[in-house]
């Protein structure tokens, strides 16, 4: 494999059939009561007494009498039935559901957009994939959702980190699953990500697209919100002294995309990923000649084989911050230099120091 290369992000190079791509389309009782009007009877639990008054001398069987409360040990028995039931039910409607998305599967009676994004199949079978890792196992904590817009564009910029880019997968579903209109992110990728086998077509279909700036603004006008982590290699393959420590951010491509859409830009950190693989070394030789931008080692890996490959089960915490705007600049101001590196460097130090705040906040690596 040749050696992996980053696209910058500030490429604003033409890709082949770019432009607007259509989205392809892949096809192949009544209330109870009797017709006469009058009430049904009333028939008794077995084992049971029907509610009325009790057959005693003196009592008038016109005059109207107070319900009797059911007796307390019937409560657990009705509460039981009830939750039976909706359980049988909540189950035929899954059953229903999944036989029907495989019937669309099977057809092809499904869309993707111009970008391959497979919205049914991401919903129903690769959230539902990855949530259980992101709730029972690193239990994702998410705050200041409420800073992503319910409708139109943002770009969501974070740190990276990890070893292996778990931190991308939960930042999808934590906007996801927490977000009031239940957004998705659209992650943007370096090429080495659509080089691989399965993971090239797994990313389509997840909505993850190749990191350059015509995409993203495409995106951005489309009124998606897109996610971006400008370190990069740099960022996932640092060793792990250096963790939580920005990397530098490139010369700024992700403001001028930014700017050109018009839409706010929300700074994102991630506070857990850096621990859950320790990166003590780097094989580069091995790295280079697998074509990779490094080989990590460490402390369970290689060591332990495929073991070694499980990530430690930290405790994680994402917070995304104010938003900063860009709709108040000229159109013009895409191409200023010093503008797209102060942005830049308002948002690097945004995050970072969210990153410092977060740390400080955390009671353990692991709790």
């Amino acid at each position: 494999m040749a050696d992996a290369k980053v696209i910058p992000f500030d490429d604003d190079r033409s890709r082949s059939g770019g432009g607007s791509r259509p989205a392809r389309r892949r096809t192949g009782g009544g209330s109870g009561g009797r017709a006469d009007g009058s009430t049904a009877p009333v028939s008794a639990l077995p084992g049971g007494r029907l509610p009325g008054p009790s057959p005693e001398a003196g009592t008038d069987p016109q005059e109207p009498q107070q319900p009797q409360e059911a007796p307390e040990s019937r409560e657990p028995r009705e509460s039981s039935v009830g939750e039976a039931r909706g359980t049988e039910g909540g189950w035929d409607r899954r059953i229903a559901g999944g036989l029907a998305f495989l019937r669309r599967r099977v057809t092809g009676d499904y869309e993707v957009d111009e970008f391959g994004y497979d919205k049914e199949l991401t919903d129903q079978v690769l959230m539902s994939a990855l949530r259980p890792l992101a709730d029972k196992y690193f239990r994702v904590e998410v705050k200041g959702i409420e800073n992503i817009p319910s409708e139109g564009g943002a770009l969501v910029v974070a740190n990276h980190s990890g070893t292996l880019p778990l931190d991308g997968l939960m930042l999808q579903v934590a906007v996801h699953d927490n977000h009031p209109a239940e957004r998705h992110l659209r992650l943007l990728a370096a090429d080495l990500v659509f080089q691989l086998p399965v993971v090239n077509e797994l990313a389509r279909k997840a909505g993850h697209t190749l990191a350059c700036a015509e995409d993203a603004q495409r995106l951005l006008e489309l009124g998606e919100i897109v996610g971006v982590m400008p370190e990069g290699f740099k960022g996932i393959g640092k060793p792990f002294g250096d963790r939580y420590k920005l990397q530098r951010f490139g010369r700024g491509g992700f403001v001028s995309t930014a700017l050109r859409a018009g839409t706010p830009i929300v700074p994102c950190s991630i506070v857990g990923a850096e621990e859950i693989y320790p990166m003590i070394g780097n094989a580069k030789t091995l790295a280079r000649l697998l074509g990779f931008p490094y080989f990590p080692i460490t402390p369970t890996f290689p060591w332990l084989g495929p073991l070694g490959a499980v990530p430690l089960p930290t405790k994680w915490t994402i917070q995304f911050g104010e938003p900063i705007p860009t709709d108040g600049y000229p159109p013009e101001a895409a191409e200023d230099p010093m503008l797209m590196f102060n942005l830049t460097d308002q948002v690097r130090e945004q995050i970072q120091h969210t990153l410092y705040k977060l740390l400080v906040q955390r009671r353990s690596v692991f709790f």
